[in-house]
C-alpha cells in the first residue's frame, strides 16, 4: 500500500490548510460541543471525548483526512448522545421499552461474526440495527428525514469505497444493511483502527464499560420506541472483552460465540486494519499494527474466557467457523435452533443473499509475516483459547 488512491490524495490536499488546527484541539473540541450539544449531567462523558480528541491530535503520521475523521467521529458520538438523552427526557417511557432476550454475536473479528449477524437478520421476527440508524439513532422519522439519513449512510460507505477501494473486499458495508454495535458504543476500538493512540489504549484498558452498555441499551430502546417489538440481533467483536458488563445490562442475553483459528484471524484482521488505517495514517507501521492488535485481541480473548464460566449454558451458543463460513445451508438452521428461533422456508429463500459476497469483490489474501508476527507467537498468545476451540470442534 505504498501509493494512495487519487481521491484520497486530493482530499488530503484540500484539507491541508485546516490541518494546523490539530495544534489546538481544545478549541476545535469546544466548537464541536456547541454544534453537537450536551445533555445535562453529561460533563464526564463530554470530557472523555475532549481527552480522546487531544490524544488523537498527537497521533504519529496522522494525515489531514485522518484529523478530519477524528473530528467527525467525536462530533457524531456527542451529537448522538445528546439526542438520545434529550429523547428520553422528552419521553421517559422510552427507558421502559423491554429489550428481551437479545442475541449478541461475539468472538474475535474475522470469525464469521458478520455473516452470522447477517443470517440472524433475515427472519421477520428479528431486528438488527442498520448502519444508517446507528449513525444517528432517533425515533421513527418522517419519510423525507429518513431518506436524508439513509443518504448520509450511503455517503459514508461511498467515501470508504473511494478512499480504501480494497476495504469492501474484506468487510463490506451497506447503509441499509445490518451493522455492529461498534458505531453506538461510545468508547469502542474504532479509533485504534485509524491511528496509533497510546494514551487512549491505556485509558481504554482500564475502563469499566458498564456505563457504555447502559447507554447502548438506551440506543436500542430509542430505535424500538413506537415501532414493532422484535427480538434484537446484535454484534460486535468488542463484546468479547466486555461480557461481564454486557451481561450486567442484558442479563437474559443469548451469547453466540463464533470460533476460528486465531492465526488466520490475526493475519486477516491486520490486513483489514492496514487497508482502513491507510486512509488516516501515512506511512503505516505494519509491525506496529501486528503488535498492537495481537495485544488487543489476545487481551479480549483472555477477558472473554474469564467471563465465560458465569454464562448459563442455555444462554451460550458456540458457533464453529464451519457452520456459516463453509456450509451455511446446513449451519443456518442449526444456528436458529441454538438461539431458540424458528427457521422457515422464507428464511431459507433469503439465505443465499445473506451470505453472498458483494458483486465484484476480489479474494482477500494476507500474510501474518507482513505484520512482523509468527505463527508461534500467535499460538502462544491464544493457547488457552485453542484448547477451547478444539473442544468446540469435537462437539
Amino acid at each position: 500500500m505504498s501509493t494512495s488512491p487519487l481521491a484520497l490524495t486530493l482530499a488530503n490536499l484540500l484539507l491541508r490548510p485546516g490541518f494546523g488546527s490539530r495544534r489546538d484541539p481544545g478549541r476545535i473540541f469546544d466548537r464541536i460541543v456547541v454544534e453537537a450539544g450536551e445533555a445535562p449531567g453529561d460533563r464526564e462523558f463530554v470530557d472523555d471525548f475532549r481527552s480522546l480528541l487531544g490524544w488523537w491530535a498527537k497521533a504519529e503520521n496522522l494525515t489531514p483526512v485522518g484529523w478530519q475523521s477524528a473530528q467527525v467521529h467525536v462530533r457524531r458520538q456527542l451529537a448522538n448522545r445528546a439526542r438520545v438523552r434529550r429523547l428520553i427526557a422528552e419521553h421517559p417511557e422510552i427507558e421502559r421499552e423491554p429489550i428481551e432476550k437479545p442475541v449478541f454475536v461475539v468472538g474475535l473479528p474475522r470469525t464469521a461474526t458478520t455473516v452470522t449477524h447477517s443470517v440472524l437478520s433475515i427472519s421477520d421476527e428479528h431486528r438488527c440495527p442498520l448502519l444508517w440508524e446507528l449513525l444517528g439513532p432517533d425515533l421513527e422519522l418522517p419519510p423525507r428525514q429518513r431518506r436524508k439519513a439513509i443518504t448520509a449512510g450511503r455517503r459514508l460507505v461511498q467515501g470508504t469505497d473511494l478512499f480504501a477501494p480494497r476495504f469492501r473486499d474484506i468487510h463490506a458495508m451497506a447503509a441499509e444493511g445490518p451493522e455492529e454495535c461498534t458505531f453506538a458504543l461510545p468508547h469502542a476500538l474504532m479509533p485504534f483502527s485509524q491511528a496509533r493512540i497510546p494514551e487512549y489504549l491505556a485509558w481504554h484498558c482500564e475502563r469499566d464499560f458498564t456505563a457504555d452498555y447502559r447507554y447502548l441499551k438506551q440506543v436500542y430502546q430509542v430505535l424500538q420506541y413506537g415501532r414493532p417489538r422484535r427480538r434484537w440481533m446484535l454484534k460486535s467483536p468488542m463484546h468479547l472483552e466486555n461480557l461481564d458488563a454486557l451481561r450486567t445490562v442484558f442479563p437474559d442475553a443469548t451469547i453466540v460465540w463464533c470460533h476460528r483459528d486465531p492465526v488466520t484471524v490475526v493475519a486477516s484482521f491486520c490486513s483489514l486494519i492496514e487497508h482502513g488505517m491507510a486512509v488516516s495514517t501515512r506511512p503505516l507501521d505494519l509491525a506496529g499494527i501486528g503488535a498492537t492488535w495481537l495485544g488487543l485481541l489476545s487481551r479480549a480473548m483472555t477477558r472473554g474466557l474469564t467471563a465465560r464460566p458465569a454464562i448459563p449454558a442455555e444462554q451460550l451458543v458456540d458457533a464453529p467457523y464451519s457452520w456459516l463460513g463453509s456450509d451455511p445451508a446446513t449451519g443456518a438452521p442449526k444456528l436458529y435452533a441454538a438461539v431458540g428461533a424458528r427457521w422457515t422456508e422464507a428464511d431459507a429463500a433469503r439465505l443465499p443473499a445473506a451470505v453472498a459476497r458483494p458483486q465484484g469483490a476480489r479474494k482477500h489474501t494476507y500474510e501474518l509475516s507482513r505484520y512482523g508476527l509468527t505463527r508461534a507467537e500467535v499460538e502462544s498468545a491464544f493457547a488457552e483459547y485453542n484448547a477451547l476451540r478444539a473442544e468446540v470442534d469435537r462437539a
